[in-house]
This record gives structure tokens, sequence and C-alpha cells, in this order.
């Protein structure tokens, strides 16, 4: 059961680093780059936080179980 639980954090990871990378080439994001240099919070973000369950997805799947 917890290697299920590893495996649908590891994919909304995935999920959410996609969505953030879309996110950095829409019209919002080319605006706040024009005035801020940087993209939008929330693409930040969406990346930061996919990344992070890609990290706790795949050290979950690589646990071994208990004896």
């Amino acid at each position: 059961m917890n290697k299920l639980i590893s495996l649908a954090i590891l994919a909304g990871g995935i999920v959410l680093v996609v969505i953030g990378v879309a996110a950095t080439k829409s019209f919002a994001s080319d605006v706040s780059r024009f005035f801020t240099g940087s993209p939008t919070d929330k693409a930040i973000w969406m990346m930061i936080c996919g990344i992070v369950a890609i990290i706790i997805g795949l050290a979950g799947l690589s646990r071994g179980q208990p004896k």
C-alpha cells in the first residue's frame, strides 16, 4: 500500500512540474518576465512543489519493506 501512495505522489509531482513548465510559457508569465525578469510566482511554486513531490515519491519507492 505504501508503494502505491509513493507512486501516486511521484505521478502528482511529475504532473506539477509539467504544468509549471507550461505556465512559464504563458502570456501572464511573459508579462511578469517583462517587468520583473522572472516568471510568475505560481509557475515557480508549481515547479518547486513538483520537484519536492518527485523526491518524496522516489524516496518512498526506494525504501525497503519493514520485516
